[in-house]
């Protein structure tokens, strides 16, 4: 960034797009991250419980993992499209507004891309807060259950003290992950302004530009 003899500035920080794109990433990072901790959480404490047909529901969790991020996108452009997609029909049946314009509404297509992140990536945070579970003594919260702790008390004093190394080491990883975020905002919205990222920003100027 500089500016030039005749006051126009000239680099990425005068780039008003630029700013766009952190702003963008910055928030989906926030959200995405955030959302994906509470459900990874809630899912790894599901899977820990011990019931019937337990290996059956931790290898379903997993699928979204698994499956390449472009194949999501498209499989979620298909359920966002605004006429015969799955996620309006939903809506609809529900009595909420349907016709939602999910990828060319700008207010909408943030939330479309974090919908689709969560969806893939959440099983990743609870694999790894499944993994910590397992390793905590269950004799401490026999301990704590006869000291008349509640399920609340439990949770606070013992589960998230102990799980809390793999749970910053999760938090960091998708943190990162999410910063660099590009080929499902490219495949899902065609890296519309609306939700142009960092990376998104920074292929523009490379490959566009040159």
């Amino acid at each position: 960034y500089f500016a030039r003899k005749d006051g126009v500035s000239i680099g990425v920080l005068s780039d008003p797009l630029w700013w766009q794109a952190v702003g963008n990433t910055l928030w989906f990072t926030f959200t995405s991250v955030t959302l994906e901790l509470l459900l990874g959480m809630l899912l790894a404490l599901l899977m820990n419980e011990k019931f019937r047909g337990q290996g059956l529901v931790r290898t379903a969790i997993l699928i979204p993992w698994a499956i390449p991020t472009i194949v999501s996108a498209k499989m979620w452009g298909w359920m966002f499209h605004d006429q015969y997609g799955v996620v309006n029909d939903l809506l609809g049946k529900i009595g909420l507004p349907s016709h939602l314009a999910w990828i060319a509404e700008p207010s909408l297509s943030m939330w479309a891309v974090v919908i689709a992140d969560v969806w893939k990536t959440t099983p990743f945070m609870a694999l790894m807060l499944l993994a910590a579970l397992q390793l905590i003594p269950a004799d401490l919260y026999e301990a704590a259950k006869v000291d008349g702790a509640s399920p609340w008390q439990r949770f606070k004093r013992i589960t998230l003290p102990l799980i809390m190394p793999a749970l910053v080491v999760a938090l960091i990883f998708r943190v990162m992950d999410s910063m660099r975020i590009f080929d499902l905002i490219y495949v899902l919205t065609s890296n519309s302004e609306a939700t142009m990222s960092i990376s998104g920003y920074a292929r523009e100027q490379i490959v566009s530009y040159q």
